[in-house]
């Protein structure tokens, strides 16, 4: 006997579903039993898709959709129904997936079942595979509800939760304010439906008001439970045209803090399986709605902190273009310790600033926001720059070593100014005082130091003087695009000493140069040190075509956390690790594009090491230089010129190095000046010798070279001529 006679003679028929043709083959028994004519028969997927009843065609694709995944079988009981409407039958499926390809074909058998008992689930499937879906439901819903980051995310998952055997068709998440109820969200109403259940009183005999009083759920599985319980407020969910209802508590620590409702097209007899995923999902959702409700509350904290905190730049200064920009850290509340400032002061000149305190968290915003007042309040007294540092220094170290606690802990900024990782320390005669470890007291109400650049300029003649307190050098873009460090003299970051002195550097910005401010999050951001993200922002400011200062303080920030920065140096991730704080100063007025390039700097008695930064400085002044040879021979003069006057005179080093261009070409002089009357000579020096060979370079090297008295002191000088490109 075949073995279709064999299951038609105990009233089973086959079905073969072709998920990629999504062609469905019935045998004449299965035909029988989907209400068809009593012979075999190939149907399309939406055919035999109209003969089952809507939820539980939903309900089998997630149950096939698991068994597809767990090479399971899947099986599910389904109402028949016919042309009109009705149920004529329930059969019992057992299928199982084949899987080729990526596509499937699920092969099984249909069986007549008897109708379920009054009172229990009808779509519930028979076997153990719905509490399989159930827990895999469980599972999804709990991941997507925990990586929602806002209440409307939040909302969006709660709505795209498809139940395993009775979804709802219409949610509704209920606040409490006062003594009302508000409608925090809701989901299959149109807009407007929620009016009659905003701002109703908590003591109205409405389902959620009872939930939200008693912390009880409450099951409504028919209209007429709903009527007999709550006849009062019946008429305003019977316009909605539901069956069953479930309202839930939604508690966090104890405290009801809304309900949510489940409403139902058709009617669900809420067993105990159906009450548990219910009474877990309105768990899972109070606990994602609370943490939502505090990120968003730490968000709109965090902004009110930004608006409070940074300064608007103002009106246009005759002369002058300003543009700023913060970006906050990508953790916590999005505050840190990073900011500018601009000051007017008296007889027209304008004060800028910019500092970083150190830390990314409340505590460095509020004292941010004090040193920042107090310096606003010593430039407006008319203080030069080194006594608006010193008395600041004096005023952090006075607030944050109240407690008599010693020390400080550092954030990667060295003593001469110069800014390392944001993991390292402030070396101080060699003690390094780092910021990592559970006891400095970096994050604790300890001391804390901040770093600052605080600047004075006349719009009307350009010159600029500046005080850095441990901070970043300037940068200045030339009319021809050259971009230069300006180096500056520095002291310790504010708030280690407060006796320490920050002497002042003065230079003029020439019409059409552009200034540039910032702290270390731009520099040192996506796996950069100083070098390597002083070279990022040094092609993006020589790369920036137009006069928008707007467009490059976007474009900067755009260098460390757009698209573009992951294809540079650091990981692809978030690329907020620290703070930014840019600011752009360009003085307007006609540009000459064939000004002379010209900078100055001092290496002191006491900082032999800035001899490196000379070289560097003179390697940038000259980068389109055609003829590499001179340029290290320049570097090379240099360096002999500078250490010269270190070791043979008691005083400083100023270095004045100046490209300029005529019809023969480009021409380039550096002047080494010092404060002694002793002239150099030239000297023999033997094969071992260590030194005395200054001179004798200068004559191989130099085109021109000479000594002029200069009063007090005297000014060693050499010249070179850029040869023409062939």
């Amino acid at each position: 006997m075949r073995t279709e006679d064999v299951l038609a003679a105990i009233a089973t028929g086959m079905w073969r579903w072709d998920n990629a043709s999504g062609i469905v083959t019935l045998d004449a028994e299965a035909a029988r039993l989907l209400g068809l004519p009593a012979e075999p028969v190939q149907l399309t997927e939406a055919a035999v898709r109209s003969r089952f009843h809507p939820v539980d065609w939903n309900e089998i694709d997630g149950v096939v959709n698991l068994a597809v995944a767990e090479g399971t079988l899947a099986e599910a009981r389904m109402r028949i129904m016919d042309g009109h409407g009705r149920v004529i039958r329930t059969v019992r499926s057992r299928s199982k997936p084949l899987v080729e390809a990526g596509d499937y074909q699920l092969v099984g058998t249909l069986q007549e079942v008897a109708e379920p008992q009054p009172g229990t689930a009808a779509r519930t499937p028979v076997t153990g595979d719905w509490r399989r879906s159930r827990e895999a439901f469980l599972l999804d819903a709990g991941r997507a509800l925990a990586e929602a980051r806002s209440t409307a995310e939040v909302l969006r998952v709660a709505a795209s939760l498809s139940m395993p055997g009775f979804s709802p068709d219409g949610l509704a998440v209920f606040g409490v304010a006062g003594e009302r109820l508000t409608i925090i969200g809701h989901h299959g109403h149109n807009a407007g439906d929620e009016g009659p259940f905003t701002s109703m009183s908590v003591d109205t005999d409405y389902p959620a008001a009872e939930v939200v009083r008693t912390g009880r759920a409450i099951y409504l599985p028919s209209p007429d439970e709903y009527l007999r319980r709550f006849p009062v407020t019946w008429p305003l969910a019977q316009r909605f045209g539901r069956q069953s209802w479930a309202y839930l508590p939604l508690i966090v620590a104890g405290r009801t803090m809304g309900a949510w409702m489940a409403a139902f097209k058709h009617q669900v007899a809420f067993t105990p399986d159906e009450r548990s995923v219910l009474t877990t999902v309105a768990r899972m959702l109070a606990q994602a709605l609370a943490r939502a409700g505090v990120a968003e509350s730490e968000r709109e904290l965090s902004l009110g902190l930004q608006r409070t905190m940074m300064p608007v730049l103002g009106p246009g200064i005759p002369g002058l273009h300003v543009a700023a920009r913060y970006v906050p850290t990508g953790g916590g509340l999005q505050v840190g310790g990073d900011w500018y400032d601009m000051i007017q002061l008296p007889g027209g000149r304008i004060a800028l600033v910019i500092g970083d305190v150190q830390g990314h968290d409340v505590r460095a915003a509020g004292l941010m926001g004090q040193l920042r007042i107090a310096l606003r309040a010593y430039a407006s007294e008319g203080h030069r720059p080194d006594a608006v540092l010193s008395r600041a220094s004096r005023f952090l170290y006075g607030i944050t070593n109240g407690d008599g606690h010693g020390g400080v802990t550092g954030a990667g900024r060295g003593v001469d100014g110069a800014v390392g990782s944001g993991n390292g320390g402030v070396g101080i005669g060699g003690i390094e005082i780092g910021e990592e470890g559970p006891d400095r007291g970096a994050h604790d109400g300890g001391p804390r130091f901040a770093t600052c650049l605080y600047m004075e300029i006349d719009p009307v003649t350009g010159v600029v003087d500046i005080a850095r307190a441990g901070h970043p050098d300037p940068a200045v873009r030339m009319t021809d695009g050259t971009v230069l460090l300006r180096p500056t003299a520095g002291g310790l970051p504010l708030g280690i000493d407060p006796d320490t002195d920050y002497p002042t550097t003065r230079f003029t910005l020439e019409p059409g140069e552009t200034l540039m401010m910032c702290t270390d999050g731009l520099l040192e951001t996506g796996g950069h040190d100083l070098d390597s993200g002083w070279e990022r922002i040094r092609t993006l400011l020589e790369g920036h075509d137009g006069d928008s200062l707007e467009d490059l303080a976007d474009s900067l920030v755009e260098a460390v956390h757009g698209p573009g920065s992951h294809h540079t140096t650091g990981p692809l991730a978030d690329r907020r690790e620290d703070d930014i704080a840019v600011l752009l100063l360009s003085r307007q007025g006609p540009a000459v594009r064939e000004a002379p390039r010209r900078t100055m700097m001092t290496v002191a008695q006491a900082e032999p090491e800035r001899i490196a930064a000379a070289r560097q400085h003179v390697r940038q002044l000259l980068h389109d230089w055609v003829d590499e040879d001179q340029v290290d021979s320049a570097v090379l003069m240099v360096s002999e010129m500078v250490t010269n006057v270190l070791i043979h005179t008691d005083g400083d080093a100023l270095i004045v190095a100046e490209v300029t261009c005529d019809e023969a070409g480009r021409r380039m002089r550096v002047e080494v000046s010092d404060g002694s009357d002793e002239l150099p000579h030239k000297r023999h020096p033997g094969e071992m010798a260590s030194s005395g060979r200054g001179l004798v370079l200068m004559e191989m090297l130099a085109e021109a070279w000479g000594v002029d008295p200069r009063g007090e002191g005297k000014s060693i000088w050499f010249e070179l001529t850029e040869p023409q490109k062939g």
